[in-house]
């Protein structure tokens, strides 16, 4: 029988997030647990459970798991997955074609057998580089039901949100947070670097569930959330601020101060700016600690004044009369 997946065991789809993963072994693991459950089968439902969630809840593991499936522990590293997919495809006819002179047969497990020295039968691992192939599928032998886990348990995965400002995620900042869990309230100091960007997750290894029988605790993983902000707009690392101007800068143009996260700039507004028109600001938007920063825009907003003073009002009046600018036949 193929190897039973470990989505199905948790019963969860494979677009289960973290949170939904862990609260199915959460679950399952006290309906199985050996202590709990004294049925004769529980112990082996436990094993798979724990072994499931022992993969899919580690993020790099359980990638290799969605590409290369139940025996992704037995492909090298580096390995690209259409590669091992095209060799799994190649392997029947291969073996087939290896039954002729000077083709060895070697048994395995269960009766599954393998050839070596026919012809196209020592392609079969070709794809895989410099691998051993005894090493590689004795590994894969040595890894039967019957060694399932039956040692240490990894704690659970822990998620929260951190709620920060934009001028947080501008320069960095330290925050101290406290989760609530079956053991009580703990505070952590929490580092936050510089340019995080919203979405973002930073993890506090050691820092999650308890584990069993001495295993190692999991982790936390804290989803940054840049909180709305009434100046700042972000996307991803680019800043974009309103930049109020009076109708005759932006008519005659002028250098304008502009606030952003990082200080005061100024900035030069072009003669004719219609309220909309964004002027960019390279690098002076969200710092990116392993490239380039983003972008600050200040976009232009003509604004006027609500109340005219009677020279403010005569002047206006005159460039109503001297002017045949229609903005409505100009678009």
């Amino acid at each position: 029988m193929p190897p039973r997946d470990f989505y199905e065991i948790l019963g969860v789809p494979r677009t289960a997030g973290p949170e939904e993963i862990q609260r199915a072994y959460r679950k399952l693991a006290r309906t199985y647990h050996p202590d709990v459950n004294k049925d004769p089968g529980a112990e082996d439902l436990f094993k798979e459970v724990s072994e499931a969630y022992d993969v899919l809840s580690d993020p790099d593991t359980r990638r290799r798991y969605d590409a290369f499936g139940p025996n992704f522990r037995q492909v090298p590293e580096g390995v690209d997955p259409e590669t091992w997919a095209a060799s799994q495809r190649a392997g029947p006819s291969r073996q087939r074609a290896g039954s002729g002179a000077g083709a060895g047969r070697r048994a395995g497990p269960g009766g599954f057998t393998w050839t070596t020295g026919g012809g196209d039968d020592d392609d079969f691992f070709s794809g895989f580089g410099d691998v051993d192939i005894d090493d590689l599928l004795g590994g894969f032998f040595g890894r039967g039901a019957g060694d399932a886990r039956r040692g240490p348990v990894r704690g659970a995965d822990t998620t929260a949100e951190l709620p920060i400002t934009v001028e947080a995620a501008f320069t960095g900042t330290r925050r101290r947070i406290t989760l609530s869990g079956s053991d009580g309230e703990r505070s952590l100091e929490v580092t936050v670097p510089a340019g995080v960007v919203d979405g973002q997750r930073i993890r506090l290894a050691g820092q999650g569930g308890p584990g069993e029988g001495g295993g190692p605790a999991g982790d936390i993983y804290l989803t940054v959330r840049i909180q709305p902000h009434p100046r700042y707009r972000l996307d991803g690392r680019t800043i974009t601020v309103d930049l109020p101007v009076t109708p005759w800068e932006a008519a005659l143009g002028a250098k304008i101060p502009v606030e952003s996260p990082g200080g005061e700039h100024k900035v030069t507004v072009p003669p004719g700016s219609s309220s909309g028109r964004r002027l960019r600001l390279k690098g002076q938007g969200l710092p990116n600690p392993r490239g380039a920063p983003g972008d600050l825009y200040a976009e232009v907003n003509i604004m006027v004044p609500k109340r005219l003073s009677d020279g403010e009002r005569e002047l206006f009046e005159q460039l109503g009369r001297v002017s045949d600018f229609d903005p409505r036949r100009h678009r």
